[in-house]
């Protein structure tokens, strides 16, 4: 580069006038150059077929100049914008969003408060991941409002970018992507990296089964850990051919050009990232692709599959799909996230004196748990403007304080409710009796070990529990002191133990708090206009 432009007639003004970028590549030009003439010579092979990826690059890059074809330009510009940050997070194993760094995030909560205001939560995570999902395989352009920019759903936005799709934004929770059809994705030259996404990383296997290329999925030490044979033993059964670490963890690596075969598969276990993992492979095979749960699970995916003009029959527990149609672009605009929204209808119940409204909540029915639980428990909580926008229930919520009253769960609400239960942990503990829960093992392989991990910390501000293999029993009524609470760098930990503090007697410290931004950026300023009295050591989240 700095060869060709020192021979340009500008040349004099070319040096001028660029930027530091520039002349960093001409401090490496200028070094020495017989060392530069072994290194190439060394390594011939290498170094010809890297400028053979490079010169068809700039040769692609030419000829979509020279025929104004501004959706390839758009693909390449929007994959270099993201370039640089996407592979620092790769290379330190961290998970993908632009504010979590290498410092360790704590958070400080002072104890009381009380929750008063009119907010609206980020949007929906599991239907931000499907929206973008969706749309690369769509033809056509979607257009998505409200998308969530956590690093869960830049992550999958990230990697629909290096297999080919032009993804413009996000901007203000606003996407457009401009869809390549079912057989339209091109092979990734590399890892698809996806931070600490395990529904990215479900949902991707299914989609990535059947395609005509290679793929590996990876993504950082804690999704590392994480057990994927829940969705690679189907896929297997459909004909896929994939490799999983020891114990069936990630990296995961996708054999291409298998041809799969529709199954019926009914889930021991009640999981919507099993249950869509499943039917995106659908899409693909031969044939009726069919799952039973043995629990109502959420059902973005349907939803959403239909939204896309992609037919899903449903009898009862049963979802099936039909392999070889088409989606067709759509408009979608993402409710807010109810599993967000829970932390704040829990805090505004258990604090004094609270009055709390959150808009445009998403009320998927498979999703309102969290609702039916806190509503058994006695808590203040209205509907209010309830409305359907792009096939998902949508309305406010206007929660005020309650005396709480412990109940046992209904093992039927246990789907329903299967990742606001580190915050309803909380709401039992400020409840009068005891709160029993059962059927939730689920729990014990999300990002932590979510029974016995809101036990520990429980423990450590002065509650004692009983866990059980498949759930916990929570006194009431009990002081919830000061302390300090390791949150095994889970999101969902972090944000409930925040939320406790407006109960407890003295200050909390919650270590291991950067993965906040893993679905709810912005947490610690909606805490603190809300009342919950909340400071951050470390980058904010």
């Amino acid at each position: 580069l700095v060869d060709t432009l020192a021979g340009e007639d500008e040349n004099m003004d070319i040096f001028r006038y660029a930027a530091g970028g520039f002349r960093d590549f001409t401090r490496i030009a200028a070094s020495d150059p017989v060392m530069w003439h072994d290194i190439f010579l060394s390594n011939r092979d290498a170094v010809l077929r890297v400028i053979d990826h490079f010169t068809s690059d700039l040769d692609q890059l030419r000829s979509a100049i020279a025929s104004g074809d501004g959706e390839t330009l758009l693909r390449v510009f929007s994959r270099a914008k993201a370039a640089r940050e996407h592979f620092s997070k790769m290379l330190s194993g961290q998970a993908y969003v632009t504010n979590n760094s290498d410092k360790q995030v704590t958070f400080h909560l002072q104890p009381g408060g009380t929750v008063r205001g009119d907010i609206r939560v980020p949007g929906d995570k599991s239907m931000s991941h499907r929206s973008i999902m969706l749309g690369a395989l769509a033809e056509g352009i979607t257009e998505v409002k409200g998308f969530l920019e956590g690093e869960d759903s830049l992550a999958t936005l990230q990697a629909f970018r290096d297999m080919g799709v032009t993804i413009e934004g996000p901007e203000n929770g606003f996407v457009r992507i401009h869809g390549v059809g079912m057989h339209g994705l091109q092979a990734p030259r590399g890892p698809l990296y996806l931070g600490n996404s395990g529904t990215a990383m479900r949902l991707f296997t299914g989609l990535l089964a059947a395609q005509p290329f290679d793929s590996e999925l990876t993504g950082d030490t804690s999704l590392s850990k994480r057990p994927m044979g829940r969705v690679a033993d189907p896929l297997r059964a459909m004909g896929a051919v994939i490799d999983t670490a020891e114990g069936g963890r990630p990296p995961l690596k996708i054999r291409g050009g298998q041809k799969l075969a529709g199954i019926h598969y009914d889930m021991p276990v009640a999981s919507a990232q099993v249950k869509s993992c499943l039917l995106l492979a659908g899409l693909y095979a031969d044939g009726v692709t069919s799952v039973t749960e043995p629990a109502t699970t959420r059902d973005h995916t349907e939803r959403m599959l239909e939204g896309f003009g992609y037919h899903v029959h449903r009898d009862g527990a049963t979802a099936s799909v039909t392999g070889g149609g088409k989606l067709t672009a759509a408009a979608i605009d993402v409710p807010a996230d109810i599993s967000s929204a829970a932390f704040f209808l829990v805090a505004a119940s258990i604090a004094e004196d609270s009055d709390l409204t959150l808009r445009h909540v998403g009320m998927n029915p498979t999703r309102v748990g969290v609702i039916n639980i806190l509503r058994q428990m006695g808590a203040n909580i209205e509907v209010l403007e309830e409305r359907v926008i792009g096939g998902e229930p949508v309305a406010d919520l206007r929660v005020r304080s309650a005396n709480l009253k412990g109940i046992d769960i209904p093992v039927d609400q246990v789907p329903l409710a299967i990742d606001e239960f580190p915050v309803l942990f909380i709401a039992a503990a400020c409840a009068e009796g005891r709160t029993v829960l059962r059927g939730a093992e689920e729990l014990r392989v999300k990002e932590s070990d979510r029974i016995q991990v809101m036990a520990d910390g429980l423990a450590a501000l002065g509650v004692e529990t009983t866990v059980t293999p498949d759930g916990i029993v929570i006194d009431g009524g009990q002081s919830i002191q000061g302390g300090t609470v390791e949150s095994h760098e889970d999101h969902r930990i972090s944000m409930s133990f925040a939320v406790a503090s407006l109960r407890a007697a003295g200050p909390i410290k919650i270590n291991d708090c950067a993965n906040v931004a893993t679905s709810f950026p912005g947490f610690v300023d909606l805490a603190l206009e809300t009342g919950i009295r909340i400071s951050t050591e470390g980058s904010e989240s």
